[in-house]
């Protein structure tokens, strides 16, 4: 089996590939809700963090990490645009921010549907 065939692996009870389609759930829920369900984007991020060492050497460690990087890159850009709008030209980077989130999460769970690991660059 390659590394980018994903694995029936369980972490403590739950299965892993469910709680990674859990974890992108809630990540799209709270981005296209516009912020109304932020804390969803929050509570997959604290799932990709505690789930990490369970997750550690299978494939499902790579979609934790893509989500996790995913946040803290939007969360930097996104307060960039933020101290941006000050300047006018905030709106049209946040717009930019939130496209780039929306694509990065798309990727990762297609990605996770289709049984191979996220990346930036396909073959």
């Amino acid at each position: 089996m390659t590394d980018d065939q994903l694995q029936e692996t369980t972490g403590g009870d739950l299965n892993l590939r469910k709680l990674a389609h859990v974890m992108y759930g809630l990540f799209a829920l709270g981005l296209i809700s516009g912020g109304l369900f932020g804390l969803a984007v929050l509570a997959a991020i604290v799932l990709a963090y505690m789930k990490r060492a369970d997750a550690a050497g299978t494939v499902y460690a790579r979609h934790f990490d893509w989500l996790i990087m995913t946040f803290w890159w939007g969360l930097l850009w996104g307060g960039l645009s933020a101290l941006a709008t000050y300047i006018f030209i905030g709106w049209l980077t946040g717009l930019v921010v939130l496209v780039w989130l929306l694509y990065r999460i798309a990727r990762g769970w297609l990605a996770l549907f289709e049984g191979r690991t996220p990346s930036p660059i396909q073959d």
